[in-house]
């Protein structure tokens, strides 16, 4: 997918730990061969040329594409799955792939942590050790090197921290309506929320929005905070940020 995952795995068997983290590379391997956009042979290349049918991909081809449908549905249209007239899930698939290997490894026996990092987007589950939360520094986008927060996991079982913008990768982030890159007052957008798979969704569509826009719609989402950086150095959150901050 073009990034690099890493993992954080406490407890359990180290053998079974790393059996487990051997499939769950595999498996993030299999997701790049069946939905990268960049590989012609991959599902999703073949389904956007007609080759191929939706029954004819892999089941979790299906899934993927109804969950950016249901993120274009929630977002009023912010978030697509398509582009250029083309199918690409791209928006959705690697906080999807993800979050399903943190699961997996949250399932091996004994494990009582995990944080799984896919390219700055983080799943955290369970917790490092007694007493001691997840925390995951957010980049600041104008100051290189620097951190913008520091969100804590405290007191949660499962938290997903992504974030959008242009200080990485420049303006690759999409405005649905004009297929092509947004233009935003903003130049990150970094979104709490429990499962990775919805907040990289909401970060994307955030930044498409724009300030004004996306604070007001993520403020409307259930069990979702979010700060907003502009590219006039000014800094917006939702109401709750403050209480997963630390």
């Amino acid at each position: 997918m073009g990034t690099v995952v890493s993992f954080d795995v406490r407890g359990g068997d180290p053998d079974a730990v790393r059996s487990a983290l051997d499939e769950a590379v595999a498996g993030l391997h299999r997701v790049d061969e069946v939905f990268s956009t960049y590989r012609d042979a991959s599902q999703v290349s073949r389904l956007a040329r007609g080759e191929i049918t939706l029954d004819d991909c892999d089941p979790e081809v299906a899934e993927v594409l109804e969950l950016g449908a249901e993120a274009e549905r929630s977002s009023g249209g912010w978030f697509s799955t398509s582009y250029a007239g083309s199918v690409d899930p791209t928006g959705v698939v690697k906080g999807w792939s993800v979050e399903r290997a943190a699961r997996s490894l949250a399932g091996v026996p004994g494990v009582t942590g995990v944080s799984v990092n896919g390219g700055g987007d983080v799943q955290l589950l369970g917790t490092p050790g007694p007493r001691r939360p997840w925390r995951v520094g957010v980049a600041d986008p104008l100051r290189p090197g620097g951190l913008a927060a520091v969100v804590s996991a405290a007191g949660l079982d499962e938290l997903a921290v992504a974030t959008s913008g242009t200080a990485e990768r420049g303006a690759h982030i999409v405005d649905p309506r004009t297929g092509r890159s947004a233009v935003t007052d903003l130049v990150a957008v970094t979104v709490t929320a429990p499962r990775l798979t919805w907040a990289d969704c909401w970060a994307t569509a955030a930044f498409a929005m724009g300030s004004r826009e996306g604070l007001a719609w993520l403020e409307s989402l259930p069990d979702v905070e979010a700060l907003l950086i502009t590219a006039g150095d000014e800094v917006r959150c939702t109401g709750g940020l403050a209480a997963r901050l630390g």
